[in-house]
């Protein structure tokens, strides 16, 4: 069986953000499924780039869509365990930018969970794919390495 291989690029760490498996989160093997992981994913991306004064709707000027998705699946994790959300951004390139997230458990430091996403900028009168804007590339190879 062919498996999806993914490599968290630790110096473009920039942010942690903490988060608890919900019961609502589980699923009928009695441990966190995938939907809710992509929704905690989400969570911790919104507060990545928060914290880069940043939004998924406002990206250098540009909305942004979620282009592709891929998860590795490393460890259970089931109701109440408390998780850690490491958010990754590798410098930008073209007309989207890479994220990557590392779940962990916060009890034993077990990766949990590592994914890649690419949101794609959108420009805002044509919808079409939008060049990376050079502040916002910036902005985010500074943010590295926290």
């Amino acid at each position: 069986m062919e498996r999806v291989r993914l490599q968290f690029p630790e110096a473009d760490l920039v942010h942690r953000h903490p988060l608890t498996v919900r019961i609502t989160d589980m699923n009928y093997g009695r441990h966190l499924g995938h939907d809710a992981l992509v929704s905690l994913l989400h969570e911790a991306r919104t507060h990545a780039l928060r914290s880069l004064d940043l939004s998924e709707a406002d990206l250098g000027g540009h909305a942004s869509v979620v282009a592709d998705l891929a998860v590795q699946f490393q460890a259970e994790a089931r109701w109440p365990d408390a998780l850690v959300v490491e958010t990754a951004l590798p410098a930008p390139r073209g007309k989207a930018i890479a994220a990557y997230h590392r779940v962990l458990r916060e009890d034993d430091g077990r990766i949990v969970a590592t994914a890649r996403l690419n949101l794609l900028l959108l420009d805002s009168v044509s919808g079409r794919p939008a060049v990376v804007p050079d502040a916002l590339s910036q902005a985010i190879t500074r943010a590295g390495g926290v």
